[in-house]
């Protein structure tokens, strides 16, 4: 008994070893891995594309024909004229509706638009939430890189910290060069903890737009997109137009609006049924076939017609609408997308070279004892403003790139300019 206890406790080490050993195999992530898990594991994508079913049910209630009508009466005859024969007494109704071709084309065509607009809101929700995501995995390669680049600055200040301690205790500096280099240390120590803080925060964001069994303590494994020059801003304007998922989604309902004016016409004809009547009595077997028809005489569906018109009306204007706002926005990520491109390329190859290189002069002078602290740590102080303005830079310019192809739906296709 106590060597089979120790056998399954050995069998369940050696599996939660394994399974340690195949999650922390999985604990990097690519930016086109996370993007798949979120297509299959996002709660609200799940949710719209069980929208998307619905709709598509929708087509199958609309196309189902009328079901017949039956009905079934029982009594007792008895005879008003002697000689007359009594007893039981049964009557049996069939009536079948017939389906009006031109409500059931009308209703048909309202249900595919609605199936349209289902599809095109899930790319809508799709596009945005790779968008998110998207924006959410450059944040996270900013605060990796501010969190290297303050742990650098800790290292330093720590650095500097342990010298000039050394130089006032010997006599070769004031006192206040130690005050200032301590004040700086702390300085860098609170700016790490707070980078520190924003990457954990950086990676709950993507766990929600991922999945809650993405690891706690994942890493992500990329590197920021090479600038490239965007197609004029007509061109895009123009996609935008043609391609945009959110524009369909109330072209549908546009369309929809307009099946539904159909049908509500069409429900002004009248209705035909057919029915048939079988009854028997003791000495009387009596059989009929005839039509039911439905007169629209007081109801003429003005009520429902005038609605389905004025829903045509509101959802066109929404659709000129979101037209003009959507060519806005693509003007204002296009404009957006060339102003980082331009502060990055500013800041790569000439504002931080030039802080670098003026730190690199403060640093040789203070070690030589030519210039104080202060100076050498105002030019550090210029040349971390600058690094940290490069990093902001670089994520505004993905920002405003993803912006771009989530406009245009790009962010689902494999074509993104």
């Amino acid at each position: 008994m106590r060597r089979a206890a120790q056998v399954s406790v050995g069998l369940g080490f050696v599996l939660a070893l394994w399974s340690a050993i195949g999650w922390s195999a999985q604990d990097k992530f690519s930016l086109d891995e996370l993007k798949r898990l979120a297509l299959a594991s996002n709660r609200s994508l799940t949710a719209a594309l069980s929208g998307v079913d619905a709709s598509r049910a929708g087509v199958l209630t609309a196309s189902a024909y009328p079901n017949p009508e039956t009905e079934f009466g029982f009594g007792h005859a008895a005879p008003r004229l002697a000689g007359g024969a009594a007893g039981a007494s049964h009557t049996y109704t069939l009536t079948q509706r017939i389906d009006n071709p031109w409500q059931r084309e009308a209703r048909i065509a309202a249900a595919q638009s609605a199936v349209s607009s289902a599809e095109s809101g899930l790319r809508v929700s799709q596009n945005t939430v790779l968008a998110r995501l998207a924006t959410a995995f450059y944040d996270l390669l900013r605060r990796q890189e501010e969190v290297a680049a303050a742990r650098e600055d800790l290292a330093l200040a720590e650095s500097i910290g342990d010298k000039v301690r050394v130089r006032v205790e010997v006599g070769e500096a004031p006192r206040y060069e130690l005050i200032k280099a301590e004040a700086e240390r702390l300085s860098a120590q609170t700016a790490a903890r707070s980078a520190e803080l924003r990457v954990e925060q950086a990676k709950v964001a993507i766990r929600s737009l991922v999945s809650a069994e993405l690891p706690a303590q994942f890493e992500v494994v990329g590197d920021w997109s090479e600038p490239v020059a965007l197609p004029p801003v007509e061109s895009l304007r123009q996609r935008l137009l043609d391609r945009s998922s959110e524009l369909a989604v109330l072209r549908a309902d546009v369309a929809r609006a307009q099946r539904l004016v159909e049908l509500e016409k069409a429900r002004r004809m009248p209705e035909v049924a057919v029915r048939a009547v079988q009854e028997r009595d003791p000495d009387l077997e009596n059989n009929r076939v005839g039509v039911v028809l439905t007169i629209p005489l007081w109801d003429r569906r003005a009520g429902p017609v005038a609605e389905a018109e004025a829903q045509v009306t509101r959802g066109r204007s929404q659709l000129e609408h979101s037209q003009f706002v959507l060519a806005q926005s693509i003007e204002s990520a296009w404009g957006q997308y060339g102003i980082a491109r331009n502060l990055v390329a500013s800041l790569e190859n000439g504002i931080l070279r030039e802080a670098e290189a003026a730190l690199k002069v403060a640093e040789a002078a203070y070690r030589f004892g030519e210039r104080g602290i202060l100076d050498f740590l105002d030019a550090r102080r210029v040349f971390r403003a600058a690094r940290n303005d490069l990093i902001a830079a670089r994520f505004e310019l993905e920002a405003a790139r993803i912006e771009v192809e989530r406009l245009q739906g790009d962010l689902l296709r494999s074509d993104a300019p």
